[in-house]
């Protein structure tokens, strides 16, 4: 009897997680985005839309027009923004492009997400509430590049803080001695140099 109650319960539970899954699919048919999930170590599966931490994997994307994350948006995104808060769009373009490589789904292994990889404490503080969504995280991500700029005005520092945070910026006096930090700004420095060149 105990067996039966318990084989029920597994179908009861399998049913509604096919319930969800069909809800969260027609709902992505709605708007765009991604859903991601993990899986825990109890074998349960968890699915947000807003993953947490870089243990979520993409489980299913949708695509809608509400959403568009083409070239010709981003860049319009960035013209828009970036005179709104007086950075320079090659700039902004070039963080972008080592940040994300401009694809609005991405999520790094620390737990970055957008465009801009920003962090989920940084988009708490932002008010950050769609991160994937390609204008609200170029807004943040602009807004959140123009409080460095102003807190560090050498572009290098600024470019620093963003990759390793401020306080890191601020403990070792000038760019942290992490590798990764190092390379980043370089690379933004070199994407910015050929965008202004290429624009001249």
């Amino acid at each position: 009897m105990r067996k039966n109650n318990r084989n029920r319960f597994l179908l009861i539970l399998g049913a509604l997680s096919g319930s969800i899954l069909l809800s969260l699919f027609w709902a992505g048919l709605c708007v765009a985005g991604t859903i991601f999930f993990y899986k825990d170590e109890h074998g349960n599966m968890h699915f947000t839309d807003t993953p947490t931490s870089a243990k979520f994997r993409p489980f299913i994307s949708f695509r809608s027009g509400m959403s568009s994350a083409d070239r010709a948006s981003i860049t319009r995104y960035v013209e828009r923004y970036g005179a709104q808060y007086g950075i320079d769009p090659n700039l902004i373009l070039a963080v972008i492009e080592v940040e994300s490589g401009f694809n609005h789904q991405a999520i790094s292994r620390a737990g970055a997400q957008g465009l801009m990889q920003i962090m989920p404490a940084t988009q708490q503080d932002l008010g950050l509430v769609s991160p994937f969504d390609p204008q609200e995280n170029i807004e943040a991500g602009i807004r959140y590049l123009k409080m460095l700029m102003e807190r560090f005005p050498d572009i290098t520092l600024a470019l620093a803080a963003y990759n390793a945070g401020p306080a890191n910026v601020e403990r070792y006096n000038g760019i942290p001695p992490f590798r990764e930090t190092q390379d980043y700004v370089r690379k933004v420095l070199s994407n910015y140099d050929r965008r202004k060149s290429a624009r001249n």
